[in-house]
């Protein structure tokens, strides 16, 4: 039977290979960094292998180092989860529980109510909430989870779809009325689109009943952020393309109008995203409560919009027409 040491090392050692960083690892054991580089010299002089090759400029795992890894972070892994289910049966879930999360507008406006929610109902978990524009890396940044907007390359995360957003173009009222509005996606290739991609011009395809079109439109504005392109919008800069949840407060108050509101784009799927299947209980129920009540919210934001500005354009229809207070 191995020494408790033994299961120790082990375990200081996949911090250290996971992060490549004897101060990330020591600094998230909560240890000297000169405790911890002692530890796993120990470790390998045990074990007659050397597991890391380390200079003053960067760690990296030998070849036995990659092999052993998989086996030690599965050991590792099942011993936390025991421990933690055992700690679950009799307090509940617990712990520091890592969250990280896209800086959109539905995120900001939603994730802090739900998370408050579930807060109130495990109070053994003290929840950190990170919104981060770039992509995350889940292990070397030590989070337990990101809700992301999009599917994931790398194959070794595990993710679970919890909703889809639905996407629109929209327009300021100021604009519409500058430039006429679109009754076709052929027509907007007269107007200026807030693109998201780094090019003077890209494909959508749109989609209404059984008639698909792919429409090239152009712009000489684009950005990579929903938020900024968002802004270009509400200030007359142009069309840009949005998820209705992001922008259901701009069509509410008539910042923002849909535009070729007939016509579907491509929805934009929200994930959960994690390391492992075998998660602690703080992460698991964190997890089925956030699924469950965004997925009822993304949903409710599915429907059409009706914004102020197109209200107020059907009733100047109907001034002009001579048809106010005729009903």
């Amino acid at each position: 039977m191995p020494s408790p040491q033994i299961l120790r090392d082990i375990a200081l050692f996949v911090e250290v290979a996971k992060r490549l960083s004897f101060s990330k690892a020591a600094e998230a054991l909560d240890m000297p960094v000169s405790s911890l580089s002692r530890r796993i010299s120990q470790f390998e002089a045990e074990i007659g292998i050397r597991l890391l090759d380390r200079t003053t400029r960067r760690t990296v795992l030998t070849s036995a180092g990659e092999t052993y890894l998989a086996q030690a972070s599965q050991l590792v892994e099942d011993a936390a989860r025991s421990f933690d289910e055992l700690v679950a049966q009799a307090k509940g879930p617990t712990g520091l529980l890592k969250v990280a999360a896209p800086p959109d507008f539905w995120a900001v406006q939603h994730l802090p109510d739900l998370t408050a929610e579930y807060s109130a109902l495990h109070e053994q978990v003290h929840v950190h909430l990170d919104l981060q524009g770039a992509k995350v890396d889940l292990v070397r940044e030590d989070y337990d989870l990101a809700i992301i907007s999009e599917e994931p390359k790398d194959a070794s995360l595990i993710v679970r779809r919890v909703g889809v957003t639905t996407n629109r173009l929209f327009a300021a009222p100021d604009y519409l009325e500058a430039r006429g509005r679109p009754e076709h996606p052929g027509d907007l290739a007269e107007h200026d689109i807030v693109l998201p991609v780094a090019s003077r011009t890209t494909t959508w395809q749109f989609r209404r009943d059984d008639e698909v079109i792919d429409a090239t439109v152009s712009g000489r504005i684009s950005c990579g952020d929903r938020n900024l392109a968002r802004r270009f919008a509400v200030t007359g800069r142009g069309i840009t393309l949005a998820s209705d949840i992001n922008v259901e407060r701009d069509v509410s108050t008539g910042r923002l109008e849909p535009v070729l509101p007939e016509w579907q784009l491509p929805a934009t799927s929200i994930y959960i995203a994690t390391t492992s299947r075998l998660l602690p209980a703080k992460t698991r129920s964190y997890i089925d409560f956030v699924s469950k009540r965004l997925g009822g919210v993304l949903s409710e934001a599915g429907r059409p919009p009706q914004s102020t500005g197109a209200r107020s354009l059907a009733s100047r229809a109907e001034t002009v027409l001579g048809l106010s207070g005729k009903r």
